[in-house]
């Protein structure tokens, strides 16, 4: 459903050892507005009752049901530039 490349994922390993949550999670939410959609991101250290758990690349990946369809086949990578650097999806 999610694919997470290898740098988002070293990073994202190394975020959650800086925040004291080497078991946490990155929560994934979209949000359906005039203009397609917004993607949130958050640090969690358990899942909800509904969420989908995604493991990929060695991190764990939460996403709410109502998110699931939306993020069918979306990749989260991480960018390093000169003009910005962050996770994309």
């Amino acid at each position: 459903m999610i694919n997470v490349t290898p740098l988002a994922a070293d990073k994202l390993k190394g975020i959650l050892d800086e925040e004291g949550q080497p078991d946490g999670a990155l929560r994934v939410i979209v949000v359906a507005n005039e203009h397609g959609a917004q993607y949130m991101m958050a640090l969690e250290e358990e899942a909800k009752s509904d969420d989908t758990v995604i493991h990929e690349n060695g991190v764990k990946v939460l996403v709410d049901s109502a998110s699931v369809p939306l993020l069918e086949g979306a990749e989260i990578d991480y960018i390093d530039s000169l003009m910005r650097s962050g996770f994309v999806i």
